[in-house]
């Protein structure tokens, strides 16, 4: 399982016009220093388009981010082919921030229900912070340029099959049936989705409000079927097996 989360994040990297760490080494170090150069000033570029994003919206242009960058846009199309190029890139970039807090949070040594609190509390931060991101990556295109990437869905697909190993590891131990554990997987990963879209628009109530009422509604799920099987945890105390996920972020890829 987690050789497929593997598989599934290096998918998602293909798109990106990144060398890694190793495509850089040539043994040539004028040629190396050049390609470290451009890496980096690539990078420097996604960061002033996000804060572009926050200023403008998901709908700003490239005229936007090179102003935020503080240069010409021909010189940011010499590091990014079109729109399309430098939306893969803040899909990854975006991935990144996500994965950086939702995997601690995930794997963290508490009881279950502060874990669960936790992990949803990383998500919600995530898209409170940059919400434009989240909104511009949802829909998948700039204004007047479709992107051959959907990075909201391929983020789901490896927080779901990360979480299936995690539920079926429990569920093991908990001598249970995991077949479960892959559609009640998505199923939670569909639900807090489709909660922080309506809250991102809504704001109807504060964060930590939305994080609790997920929390106890994805528990008594989790509490309702142990009960059906004749087990009672304390949601509150830790389990005498933390179970974690491994999830491979590409950190040579995006280098």
């Amino acid at each position: 399982m987690r050789d497929m989360v593997g598989r599934v994040k290096r998918n998602s990297k293909q798109a990106s016009k990144q060398p890694s760490s190793a495509e850089a080494e040539t043994g040539d170090a004028r040629r190396d220093r050049w390609r470290k150069h451009r890496i980096a000033r690539r990078a420097e570029f996604v960061e002033a388009a996000l804060r572009a994003l926050d200023e403008h919206g998901p709908d700003l242009g490239m005229e936007h981010v090179a102003a935020e960058a503080g240069v010409t846009k021909p010189v940011l199309y010499r590091h990014f082919e079109d729109k399309a190029d430098l939306f893969v890139a803040l899909g990854q970039r975006g991935t990144n921030i996500l994965f950086e807090r939702l995997i601690p949070a995930i794997n963290a040594e508490l009881a279950p229900l502060p874990r669960i609190r936790m992990a949803l509390d990383a998500f919600f931060g995530v898209i409170e912070e940059h919400p434009n991101l989240y909104r511009l990556l949802a829909r998948g295109s700039w204004p007047d340029k479709p992107v051959d990437s959907d990075v909201v869905a391929e983020d789901k697909e490896l927080i779901a099959t990360a979480l299936t190993a995690l539920l079926g590891d429990y569920m093991r131990m908990f001598n249970m049936d995991s077949g479960a554990a892959e559609p009640w997987a998505h199923g939670i990963v569909g639900l807090v989705q489709n909660t922080g879209e309506w809250w991102l628009e809504r704001r109807s109530m504060s964060r930590d409000s939305v994080v609790e009422y997920l929390t106890q509604l994805i528990w008594a799920a989790i509490d309702g079927l142990l009960r059906q099987r004749g087990v009672v945890v304390d949601p509150n105390l830790p389990l005498e097996q933390n179970k974690v996920v491994q999830l491979a972020r590409g950190k040579d890829e995006t280098a």
